[in-house]
């Protein structure tokens, strides 16, 4: 009996990481290519906002409302970086798929993956 348990646990493990794999590269593919040709520096936009919010939970609501609504005044970035890089422009999304998005991006940025402690 344990052993289906353990085999059904790691099946749906499997999944999970398959899910955010799918959905880091429709990230990569969807909003990355155009940062990257743009050369915004998404890992510092990320930090950026690590900085000014510093919870994943307050980043994400903070993320979606300024794509919802591209505003310099829902931005984290500073005026130096806005005046560097272009406006984003309000995305033609639905809401679960910015949401989708956005969890992404923090996942691929996530700075705690960085980290390395000592045992």
């Amino acid at each position: 009996m344990e052993k289906i348990i353990f085999v059904c646990l790691c099946l749906v493990l499997s999944l999970k990481a398959q899910e955010k794999d799918v959905q880091i590269q429709e990230l990569e593919n969807r909003c990355l290519t155009c940062h990257k040709q743009e050369q915004i520096p998404s890992e510092r936009t990320y930090r950026r906002y690590l900085m000014k919010y510093s919870t994943k939970e307050v980043i994400t609501v903070a993320m979606i409302k300024y794509l919802k609504d591209p505003k310099k005044e829902l931005s984290a970035m500073p005026p130096q970086f806005l005046s560097r890089f272009p406006m984003k422009l309000t995305l033609d999304l639905d809401e679960v798929s910015l949401n989708k998005y956005v969890e992404a991006y923090i996942e691929r940025f996530d700075v705690k993956k960085k980290l390395i402690f000592d045992e």
